[in-house]
């Protein structure tokens, strides 16, 4: 094997010392990262990177890191969120939206035993499918998710979960803008709760909930309560506006996910319920922290 290896390097060699041969560094970067992993450790790695640094006239880990496009580590809201995880493209807001919606929206419709067992909550529902519209809906991810959508939205072009700087600890945990040393140092996480969310990784937008957008969110604090806060996702608005939410544990009883008219909501027989700009238990429409200053 190490034969055949340091044969291929030889030939790769010669071929990248023809004339005229062009190769775009991305391209070649994602070749030499792919080879490296393959090779392991060994003379053919040794081998590999000794001719690396030859024809690029430095080491190949810092062409690399050349090569991969620059990332804006500034917070410009001071919001705990870096700008290069805001979702700057319009139809990158729009595919999440979509996305988040849908899914969302399917977990009502399934029987409770398909539910996916991490969703026993608002909080939760609002984790799984901000994470999920994040992802690449590929064939893999409809056969794992069980999820049927008659007509996919646009994929999000500009990142995708769990492929980011911060990997998988997505939800901003921690107080304060955004630094560049909170991608190591606990500032994100994979859990967030109710009061995480809305407080660290969502924006106030209004206390008029005809200003709120599919895709947007209705938060709740009632006082009293062993979980006080919960959250609602926006659907659809307009005259037909609807939300879905997870109505969580209550008194050792599981809860259960419903969708429902925000008509009856504002009718709800307990005033408190009410996304009204009254009730001081209603704390307004809230929108993701991605999709600040894009709208």
């Amino acid at each position: 094997m190490d034969a055949n290896t340091n044969s291929l390097i030889g030939q790769a060699a010669a071929n990248c010392r023809k004339p005229g041969l062009r190769i775009g560094l991305p391209v070649l970067a994602s070749l030499v990262i792919t080879a490296l992993v393959l090779l392991g450790a060994g003379s053919a790695r040794r081998r590999l990177l000794d001719f690396l640094t030859q024809l690029w006239g430095s080491p190949p880990q810092q062409v690399m890191a050349q090569s991969r496009p620059r990332l804006d580590w500034d917070d410009r809201f001071g919001d705990g969120t870096p700008d290069f995880l805001r979702l700057s493209d319009p139809a990158d807001q729009a595919a999440f939206r979509r996305w988040f919606t849908l899914i969302a929206e399917f977990q009502t419709a399934r029987a409770k035993p398909e539910v996916p067992p991490e969703i026993t909550d608002c909080a939760s529902l609002l984790r799984y499918a901000y994470r999920e519209a994040l992802k690449r809906h590929d064939e893999s991810w409809f056969e794992t998710t069980g999820i049927e959508v008659a007509a996919p939205p646009g994929e999000i072009r500009e990142w995708s979960y769990p492929h980011t700087p911060i990997g998988t600890e997505l939800f901003r945990v921690r107080p304060g803008a955004f630094n560049p040393a909170d991608v190591n140092s606990g500032a994100f996480a994979q859990f967030a709760d109710a009061k995480t969310l809305v407080e660290r990784n969502a924006y106030f937008v209004s206390r008029d909930v005809r200003a709120a957008l599919p895709g947007d969110l209705l938060f709740y604090r009632q006082f009293g309560q062993s979980s006080p806060w919960h959250s609602m996702i926006v659907v659809r608005n307009g005259n037909d506006a609807e939300v879905v939410y997870d109505t969580g544990p209550d008194h050792g009883q599981p809860g259960e996910l419903r969708r429902v008219m925000l008509s009856e909501l504002l009718d709800h027989p307990e005033p408190q319920w009410r996304p009204l700009p009254g009730n001081p238990n209603f704390l307004g429409v809230y929108r993701w922290n991605i999709l600040r200053g894009t709208e």
